[in-house]
């Protein structure tokens, strides 16, 4: 599940807006102004971020930045904004457990290669704004993952009733345990090996409401 990516390849030029996506000298103000943010947040860190810094690497007078953004919250915000505006989809291998081991990999590879991941994550907790922001970011991933689900339902793989959001917390959430809360040494079989256990479990039926017809079915079947 692709996690917050750059707002361009190169960050310090070009981005696009989320919402409002104003045109021609305005819009090419906004990228040079989040590229400059999104720079000196990986680069030197949360606590060196303001609207005077990011003016200045920005080549933005100080005054449009505060008018259009008002703060740093503001900034950040906006970046993980544009990163939602993307047209990620998750990966359609054919299989629940193939589905699963792919979007485990782009997290793994955007957690242990990509600074801005781990940058965005760790001002989300200096930021209200951009925790919010942040917190859609990921609605937003896993509102789109829930064709994961859909489609291992329709192939008889899962039961009916399986819960999109609990399945892929319980795919993604370890790769976050382990590689950003723990800072843990770098283990490349943890996508693939999390992924197919929650596969497994998802096959028995444990990410359905006991209650409901596909829950109760799968529950029958175990017993």
């Amino acid at each position: 599940m692709a996690s917050p990516p750059p707002t361009s390849d190169r960050p310090d030029e070009t981005v696009t807006a989320p919402t409002r996506r104003p045109g021609g000298r305005s819009a090419a103000v906004r990228h040079r102004v989040l590229d400059a943010a999104l720079a000196q947040l990986v680069q030197h860190g949360y606590d060196s971020l303001s609207i005077e810094v990011v003016a200045e690497r920005s080549g933005v007078h100080r005054t449009t930045v505060y008018r259009r953004w008002r703060d740093v919250g503001g900034l950040l915000a906006d970046v993980v904004d544009e990163a939602g505006a993307d047209a990620w989809r998750p990966p359609d291998t054919g299989s629940l457990e193939g589905d699963l081991v792919a979007v485990n990999r782009e997290v793994y590879t955007a957690l242990t290669t990509d600074p801005v991941t781990t940058a965005l994550i760790a001002a989300s907790f200096r930021s209200e704004r951009a925790a919010q922001a942040l917190s859609a970011f990921w609605a937003g991933r896993y509102d789109r993952c829930a064709d994961i689900t859909r489609r291992a339902v329709d192939r008889g793989e899962i039961p009916s009733g399986t819960d999109a959001r609990r399945l892929l917390i319980a795919t993604t959430a370890p790769l976050y345990h382990e590689l950003v809360l723990l800072r843990a040494t770098t283990d490349v079989d943890l996508p693939d090996r999390v992924a197919r256990g929650a596969a497994t479990a998802a096959r028995a039926g444990a990410f359905t409401d006991p209650w409901t017809e596909g829950g109760c079915a799968a529950a029958n079947s175990t017993n």
